[in-house]
């Protein structure tokens, strides 16, 4: 993810500070050197650096730690202030009807951003509309309309039309009835001066109530000047930084949101339209800390078991808590957590378990479960109905059957099996719990408040950030 580096020097570093009651400069010179260099290494521009830096050095060293706080915790609670600060507020969306227009180079990702953000908003209850008026890069309309088509959003593009101004013209009266009107427009492989004539055209046409610049993170320095361009042409809202899965720096994206003196509004972080988080400044810098971020979890937790239960009308999750936990019961559960993302993103996003802790982990470790998880569905694929149903029958011959007729190895099936009594035994220590046990059980889960922990998880699940 965007600053990784910077998340995991932190870590490591304040770390270092722990057991300390006070703290002194050479501790917090070295804070403020680990934050310099991996803020330089992402990108960000060095005026930013040493502003943010210098403030994090002086009040670190200037303010007294409130009583019964640690020195280590007095000093995370600061630098995580000061990062929030940094990236800014989001960007002000509300849900209800506007047009949107996208601009930004080619290959920033805003054809896939523009299918993306209709899907978001559908899922907000709105409905939505996508333009495409690209007439530059061969293939456009066609990615659009079936990135759309995945979406299940409405469409509009004319592969027969040469003039995008016309296309855009066209498309605000064939989507009138939209809610939501993204309008995506040209990108080029430098600012020349004939795109942003183009989109000036298109602006003065659609009227956009935002109009958003959609960067790839790995941009690095070069973002300021498309930031400035599209800012003095266009007028620029809030930035859209995509492409978060890979190795991406996203220094560069920071720069430009605070050359425009705009916000943020989305994060693309991989390749399917479900892929776009809302961005939220305190989670998302709770995220980098390892300190997770419990509300976008939550959403995404919401998302997966809807769209379950929508395939399934039989499956009620809260049935779980009752009676017999089946492989069928197993399976749904596989079936949401993939419709969550991937699980190094989900695993960042629960307190105690992202940060840190995936530090210490192989690079590979999420894909290797992922796999797992995979080879466990084909197996249960070619299981019948009773032995989903009763998985204590399946016994050595079963077993050398399932692996014939799935083609998956008979250690994996064990695996399967073992895995599934596991979850069975959890799930009964929830049985039968009054709704005060379960509140306990997840204050404690939550660290118990303090800036040290992650503080009450109905303040994290409101968005207040761990340190409320």
């Amino acid at each position: 993810m965007v600053l990784d580096d910077l998340g995991s020097s932190l870590r490591g570093t304040l770390n270092d500070l722990r057991g300390k009651s006070r703290i002194d400069e050479d501790d917090v010179g070295e804070v403020v050197k680990e934050i310099q260099r991996a803020l330089l290494q992402a990108d960000v521009e060095v005026g930013l650096v040493m502003e943010l830096s210098d403030s994090i050095e002086q009040r670190a060293l200037s303010e007294d730690p409130p009583a019964g706080t640690t020195a280590r915790d007095h000093v995370l609670k600061i630098v995580y202030e000061e990062l929030v600060d940094l990236v800014g507020e989001s960007t002000e969306l509300p849900l209800e009807p506007q047009t949107i227009m996208l601009a930004g180079l080619q290959g920033s990702g805003k054809t896939t951003t523009a299918a993306k953000m209709a899907w978001w908003f559908s899922k907000k209850g709105l409905r939505p509309a996508v333009i495409q008026t690209d007439t530059f890069r061969p293939g456009a309309y066609d990615q659009a309309k079936q990135m759309c088509e995945r979406a299940e959003v409405e469409f509009y593009g004319d592969p027969d039309e040469n003039d995008p101004v016309e296309i855009a013209r066209a498309g605000m009266e064939a989507t009138a009835d939209a809610d939501v009107r993204i309008v995506d427009t040209a990108g080029r492989h430098a600012l020349e001066d004939d795109l942003i004539d183009e989109i000036e055209e298109i602006e003065a046409t659609v009227a956009p109530d935002v109009s958003l610049l959609v960067l790839d993170a790995a941009i690095g320095q070069g973002a300021r000047d498309q930031a400035r361009e599209f800012e003095s042409s266009v007028g620029i809202q809030g930035v859209v930084i995509t492409k978060l899965d890979g190795t991406a720096k996203g220094g560069g994206a920071l720069t430009a949101v605070n050359e425009t003196d705009s916000s943020i509004a989305f994060l693309g972080t991989g390749e399917t339209v479900k892929d776009i988080e809302r961005f939220e400044p305190s989670g998302f810098i709770s995220r980098l800390l390892g300190m997770g971020d419990l509300k976008q979890l939550s959403e995404r937790v919401e998302r997966a078991m809807q769209e379950t239960q929508q395939e399934d009308d039989d499956w009620e999750p809260e049935d779980l808590l009752e009676g017999e936990f089946t492989l069928k019961d197993m399976q749904r559960q596989m079936e949401a957590m993939n419709r969550m993302g991937p699980l190094d993103q989900v695993m960042d996003m629960i307190p105690g378990l992202g940060g840190g802790l995936m530090d210490q982990l192989p690079d590979d470790a999420m894909d290797v479960t992922q796999d797992r998880m995979r080879r466990f569905d084909v197996a249960m694929d070619s299981m019948t109905d009773e032995e989903l149903e009763n998985p204590r029958i399946v016994g050595r011959s079963r077993v050398e059957r399932i692996a014939r007729g799935s083609g998956v190895d008979e250690e994996t099936i064990r695996e399967l099996l073992e895995q599934h009594k596991m979850m069975e035994r959890t799930l009964k220590q929830f049985q039968g719990m009054g709704e005060g046990d379960m509140q306990r059980m997840m204050k404690k889960f939550g660290g118990g408040g303090g800036a040290g922990g992650m503080g009450d998880l109905e303040e994290l699940g409101g968005g207040k950030g761990p340190f409320g």
